[in-house]
């Protein structure tokens, strides 16, 4: 019996000092960690005969949820405008629930996949009149963080925001996130 109880004793030890080691591992790697950043992304939308160039900010919010999967919220608006025969094409903003698929190495650069949902919204401005057009599509694209300092990291990513039979918008964007 008195065996038994110190068996017990010991596993219980080795239980908690794991779960320490494990918190303590857990904080540095960023899972369970929130993280937040800004982007801005070179956006290319065609549709139909168009095919215009303009520009995004936009900010993001999440958590890694393990080491391999992380889940955000992003939103943002337009900044630049391209004007195509006489009219301004401009994305005038969107927002989004995304999963990122993140393989985890030794090295400070971590490629990463996106899926998700994405609404955005659409403007073309004229001297006849604007034109405005709201979607929501599956977006998916594929980037790759490099850290920087602990908590400090750029980003670099491709996404398909939006796509149906005549028009298709296409990001390419650079940012920064900070890990909390």
């Amino acid at each position: 019996m008195k065996h038994t109880r110190s068996l017990a004793v010991f596993f219980a030890t080795g239980l908690a000092a794991a779960g320490t080691v494990s918190a303590q591992d857990m904080y540095k790697s960023g899972v369970g960690g929130l993280y937040t950043g800004l982007n801005y992304t070179f956006i290319n939308l065609e549709s139909g005969s168009a095919d215009a160039d303009v520009g995004t900010l936009s900010a993001k919010v999440g958590v890694m949820a393990t080491p391999f999967l992380g889940i955000e919220a992003r939103g943002g608006f337009g900044v630049d405008d391209d004007r195509i025969g006489g009219a301004d094409f401009s994305l005038d903003n969107f927002f989004g629930g995304y999963a990122t698929f993140n393989l985890v190495n030794e090295s400070p650069i971590t490629p990463y996949a996106v899926l998700g949902f994405t609404r955005v919204e659409i403007e073309a401005d004229s001297f006849l009149g604007t034109a405005t057009e709201d979607e929501t599509d599956v977006s998916y694209g594929i980037g790759m963080n490099m850290e920087f300092a602990p908590n400090l990291s750029g980003n670099l990513e491709y996404m398909r925001y939006y796509e149906d039979n005549d028009t298709e918008i296409d990001g390419l964007g650079v940012g920064i996130q900070f890990n909390f």
